[in-house]
């Protein structure tokens, strides 16, 4: 019941106070009291619950008169989490409709509701699972964003949509002998030479992780990098580089490695890695957009962007987002690859990467670029053909390799000055 509490209020932190999961997972008390398995079961309640959140207050709204008043936000998280329960966690009903009802008992905010809640989940646990089964794709979704899927994607939104429906795969970027951690941890290589593994284990506890051999990293974050081609000596910046898988693939590869981030609290995470795999980057804080240096080799722009491309890992985004956000993160977008103009050798490339599924922070950024002074080197061999454009850029999305357990979305192009 405590994990369900927790649950219920990180729900809240992210619908109604529009905290993003991760910083609500840090923040909330209630969550933080809980250990192992109780903290791990409130983390897959309310991923479920985001993960499935348009249909399950569809599901919800078939056995409502009227909606929860907007006071009562606790017991509305409450109701979502119990739904979430029977409809895509599988629990046995007598659990979650009862846990879920005794929960609210012993919540000040939720008490009042705790009869209706009764009523509504036993309705749910009978009659909600052909209900979420027949709704069409995208109904998950905020209606804006899926709409400019179809758009863009035509066809292909429905099986993004779908793939978001799912817990991804968790994939790992290894130093060296990919084949040989395949094997050592039970998984398999992907196309693009990442290692998936077949069950979601503790990292910690699993081989390699303490000898730093290893880091996770979602095969499609791994693919701007081998667009810089053999890096080996040289210097390399990566500009918004935290959490920093890139900045260790870079390392690995022999780059000698800066990496530029304004955020102090995500650079943590990235020493912390370099120490735990004893790789060597220079690290610094600041703002990539007043960052200067002697000229680089190369430059890796992995740009701040709406990361709708990572909605499979990250669900909260979804629903976290607005339109406006698109092109507010667009302008940044174009501001940053003139600023990484300054920061290159003649003749050196920029790689420019946003995991975003959105094309104004993707094709729309290169075509401004274009238009500005740069020029597109196109892809060849160095991704599967299947993930690069009739442009000569890479696109993927979750709707890729489904026989594999798909791929995040990312949008890449290899640019150099005109």
């Amino acid at each position: 019941m405590n994990a369900r509490r927790a649950a219920a209020d990180l729900l809240v932190a992210v619908m109604d106070r529009g905290r993003a999961l991760e910083d609500a997972l840090a923040e909330t008390q209630s969550f933080n009291a809980l250990e192992g398995r109780d903290r791990a079961f409130a983390r897959a309640l309310v991923t479920a619950g985001l993960r499935r959140l348009g249909g399950i207050n569809t599901v919800l709204s078939q056995f409502l008169d009227r909606p929860l008043p907007d006071t009562a936000s606790h017991a509305r998280a409450l109701l979502h989490i119990g739904a979430a329960q029977l409809l895509v966690l599988g629990t046995p009903p007598h659990a979650a409709v009862g846990e879920t009802v005794e929960t609210a008992n012993g919540m000040r905010e939720a008490r009042g509701f705790a009869k209706l809640m009764n009523a509504v989940l036993r309705k749910v646990a009978r009659d909600g699972q052909p209900i979420l089964d027949a709704l069409p794709p995208g109904a998950d979704l905020p209606q804006w964003l899926y709409t400019r899927w179809r758009a863009t994607y035509g066809e292909a939104a429905a099986r993004i949509a779908q793939a978001l429906a799912s817990e991804p795969p968790l994939d790992i970027s290894v130093k060296s002998d990919a084949a040989g951690w395949a094997e050592k941890l039970g998984g398999a290589l992907t196309p693009t030479g990442s290692v998936r593994l077949a069950e979601h284990a503790p990292i910690d506890t699993l081989p390699g992780f303490d000898e730093g051999a290893w880091w996770v990293q979602d095969a499609a974050a791994a693919l701007p990098v081998k667009l810089l081609g053999d890096v080996r000596g040289k210097r390399v910046l990566d500009l918004c580089a935290a959490p920093g898988g890139k900045t260790l693939q870079l390392a690995a590869a022999g780059a000698q490695v800066t990496a530029v981030d304004k955020s102090e609290a995500r650079l943590k995470r990235l020493r912390e890695n370099l120490e735990r795999t004893r790789l060597r980057a220079d690290v610094i804080c600041a703002d990539a957009l007043e960052f200067s240096a002697e000229p680089f080799d190369a430059v890796l722009l992995d740009a701040p962007c709406t990361s709708t491309g990572t909605l499979r890992r990250h669900p909260d985004v979804a629903w976290l987002r607005r339109p406006t956000d698109v092109r507010a993160l667009a302008e940044l977008q174009g501001q940053l690859v003139a600023a990484a103009a300054k920061l290159l050798k003649p003749g050196a490339p920029l790689v420019y990467a946003v995991c975003s599924l959105e094309p104004e922070e993707g094709e729309g950024v290169v075509a401004e670029a274009l238009r500005n002074g740069w020029r597109r080197e196109p892809l060849t061999s160095e991704v599967p053909t299947e993930l690069i454009t009739s442009d000569g850029d890479m696109r993927t999305h979750p709707g890729f390799w489904p026989e594999i357990g798909g791929l995040d979305g990312f949008f890449a192009a290899r640019l150099l000055r005109a």
